[in-house]
């Protein structure tokens, strides 16, 4: 029974951590085109939450990559903390919905969407109305979470139980 728990736990682990780095290159890749932060960002790595379809570990996956991405691409304390917490309530709601069609990919979007003009407005200082703000993350997510993510949910549900092996499949 031990080696068993042990086996989930390190596969468990292993899936967290590539996931997180996923998201960390992924990041910085988009960062280079300035789209990871500011007003209007399609941050590429968000598609990433909709691997909780697929895997639990992907919750702290997503949250300690995004944690690891705010603090190299240069973020402020506020925006590590609440960005990073915008993706984890995302991860879980993903999680949670994992069973519906498309509607699992939409607790990435409502949480960027209501976190991030927040961050954006206070710690950063943009000028910008609040609604513009939400609006902007609202597309830039729509785009990485429901259109790309949805590809990725797709192309990644053909090779399941390859790439997410549970105990019963080892």
């Amino acid at each position: 029974m031990e080696k068993k728990s042990f086996r989930n736990s390190a596969l468990f682990l292993a899936q967290a951590g590539m996931i997180a780095a996923i998201y960390v290159v992924l990041t910085v890749f988009i960062n280079a085109f300035n789209l990871a932060n500011g007003a209007i960002q399609i941050r590429l790595s968000e598609a990433l939450c909709i691997l909780p379809v697929f895997t639990p570990a992907a919750i702290p996956g997503l949250f300690i990559g995004c944690l690891i991405s705010n603090t190299v691409t240069g973020c402020v304390i506020w925006d590590i903390v609440f960005g990073s917490i915008a993706t984890l309530l995302g991860a879980v709601g993903t999680y949670l919905l994992r069973k519906t069609k498309f509607v699992c990919t939409l607790p990435p979007v409502i949480a960027n969407m209501i976190v991030v003009p927040f961050v954006l407005r206070y710690a950063y200082g943009v000028g910008d109305a609040h609604w513009f703000l939400v609006a902007t993350i609202g597309i830039g997510e729509v785009i990485s979470c429901c259109i790309v993510g949805m590809i990725l949910k797709a192309v990644l549900s053909k090779y399941r139980y390859q790439i997410f092996r549970q105990e019963e499949a080892i």
